[in-house]
This record gives structure tokens, C-alpha cells and sequence, in this order.
């Protein structure tokens, strides 16, 4: 049965109760405060929905992950980085990023980064915990992400593209500088082929709780502004 949130209780059911069909779905309801979202995120579930609906809440079976230190970054997307036709910058423009991501998809219909979940995020930069990456060419934002920092853990929530190759620039990018400081491991939640590319692999949704309990209160020297 799935559970429904509270609004006066940051509570989430234990991870082990999460639906196999649709994989993953473990709880409805609550809001998108900047606390709830982060214990959310130390739990092991993130927040995923379509407009109308009620706030989902996911952790599925696998999980998704990348360590940083076992990026794969192809010659040509190397040799692209090396000729310095994209700048990428952190902690720049965090709201266009956002906005950038929830732009119609042509292989989608809508899109799940709601204005609601939109100023969520925002308010969560605001507090330090959400970080954007920025991809800029003839100083236009033609790309990026966004995800939290917790920790040695990165959880991506979203990338976008305006030109082909801005949004994998801006990730390997910000993989090589997660690597730099410490991180241990990126979320990515759900599979897709660009980030298998990347070398992107499946855990246990048990074993992606271990790294949680391991590296949640880790301290890093991540520094988003340089």
C-alpha cells in the first residue's frame, strides 16, 4: 500500500516498502519544503511527478550511480573539451539552469520540473545545498545541470543542451571537479544511454543506502565558486 506523507512529519517509510511496479515508487503526498527535500535525499528518495499530480517520491531497485574516479570520457568528447569552444562555470546562473532543463523535450510531453519544484530548488541553492553547472558559448548559456552536494555524495536531478555536446562538456566537467574534491559517488537515480557513456552503472538500492550511511556527514573541499 503506498504511504501517504503528512505535513507535519518530515517521516518517510523505510526504503524496503517501495512498489516493484512501478519500480521504485515509495510514497505520495507531503510538500516540497527545503527540509523535507533534504531528508528526503539522506533517506535514499527523490521527489518525481507530473503536473496534477500529487508529489511522488522514488527510490527504485537498482539504482543508478557513477564514481567519479571511473568517468569515461571519449576521445572525441576529450578532444572537444581541449579546444576550449564551451566555458563552464558553477554556481552561476542557477535559476536559468533550472529553467534551461524544464524546456519541452521533443522525445517527451511536459515536463516534470514544475514551477513548484522549480522555486524548491532554487530556495535549496539559496541554502547551499543545490549546485548548478553552467556551459556557456560566445557568453550564452547554451547548457547544464543541477544537482545537491551532501556530503562526498552528488545527487543530479537534471541536464539540458540549446548545441550539440554543451550538456556532456558541463558533466564531465563537473565530474573530473567532484573527483578533485573528494566525492565518492554520483546519484544519477534512473538509467539512460548518455549516462552509460559516461560509464554509469547500476547498484543495489541496499548498497546505495551503505554509501548514505558512509559518506552522508563526510566532510568535502568542494569550492562551487572558483
Amino acid at each position: 500500500m503506498l504511504t501517504w506523507l503528512q505535513r507535519d512529519s518530515l517521516d518517510f517509510p523505510p526504503l524496503g516498502r517501495a512498489m516493484r511496479e512501478p519500480n521504485g515508487l515509495l510514497a505520495a503526498g507531503g510538500d516540497l519544503s527545503p527540509e523535507r527535500l533534504i531528508q528526503a535525499y539522506r533517506h535514499g528518495c527523490f521527489p518525481w511527478y507530473q503536473e496534477g499530480q500529487p508529489i511522488l517520491w522514488w527510490s527504485p531497485d537498482p539504482r543508478t550511480v557513477l564514481p567519479p574516479q571511473e568517468i569515461h570520457i571519449s576521445r572525441s568528447l576529450s578532444k572537444l573539451m581541449r579546444q576550449n569552444r564551451f566555458r563552464v562555470t558553477f554556481d552561476q546562473a542557477f535559476p536559468a539552469v533550472i529553467v534551461g532543463c524544464a524546456e519541452p523535450r521533443s522525445y517527451a510531453d511536459g515536463t516534470w520540473i514544475t514551477s513548484s519544484m522549480q522555486s524548491a530548488y532554487v530556495e535549496l541553492h539559496r541554502r547551499g545545498v543545490a549546485h548548478s553547472v553552467e556551459v556557456w558559448q560566445d557568453d550564452k548559456l547554451v547548457g547544464g545541470l543541477y544537482g545537491l552536494a551532501m556530503g562526498k555524495l552528488f545527487f543530479g536531478e537534471s541536464m539540458f543542451s540549446r548545441v550539440d555536446n554543451a550538456s556532456k562538456v558541463g558533466f564531465a566537467t563537473l565530474v573530473q571537479h567532484l573527483h578533485k574534491w573528494g566525492f565518492v559517488l554520483i546519484d544519477c537515480q534512473m538509467p539512460t544511454q548518455h549516462l552509460q557513456s559516461f560509464g554509469a552503472r547500476t547498484i543495489s538500492r541496499e548498497k546505495f543506502s551503505r554509501y548514505l550511511q558512509l559518506y552522508l556527514d563526510q566532510p568535502n573541499v568542494a569550492d562551487w565558486i572558483a
